[in-house]
């Protein structure tokens, strides 16, 4: 069993592997990840060009308001981004992308997002658990979780 949290973090810390469901929302093929994927689109802090990331939908509380966790914690490159440059663009399904504005959730609405997903996916959690707790190199906790989540707030396309 502790096998599993290490190979787990190595994947996701394979640059190639983490890049590849790129390209199925390039050319709108989103939707066959499933509803709890989307990618994000952000400008780099730096070089001001447009980077992109595919992430888990934590919570979708309304039709315009996603959140995501950033499993490397503040070292994540589109987390250093977004808090730069909270505007972002966002894919969900094969859907066109979405314009929005990221923020980070404070700690108390972070836990609550965190335990209602641990409620609604149980056995997901108890795996993703582990490697999560694994990439930010400490326990995550039902309260003061060192597990960073972002809220985007989508705005209509006009």
């Amino acid at each position: 069993m502790s096998a599993l949290p290490d190979f787990g973090a190595r994947l996701l810390r394979n640059r190639r592997l983490v890049r590849a469901p790129i390209w199925l929302y390039r050319i709108r093929a989103g939707a066959l990840l499933g509803r709890r994927m989307m990618m994000l689109e952000h400008i780099g802090r730096t070089s001001g060009e447009r980077r992109y990331v595919v992430l888990e939908v934590v919570d979708r509380p309304n039709p315009d308001t996603v959140v995501v966790a950033s499993g490397f914690g503040a070292k994540a490159q589109w987390f250093r981004n977004i808090a730069v440059n909270p505007e972002v663009r966002v894919w969900l399904g094969g859907h066109r992308p979405v314009s929005g504005d990221a923020h980070v959730l404070d700690q108390h609405r972070a836990d609550q997002v965190l335990t209602a997903y641990r409620e609604r996916h149980p056995t997901t959690w108890q795996q993703f658990k582990l490697v999560l707790e694994e990439t930010l190199g400490q326990p995550i906790t039902e309260t003061d979780t060192p597990l960073p989540l972002v809220e985007i707030r989508l705005r209509p396309n006009r």
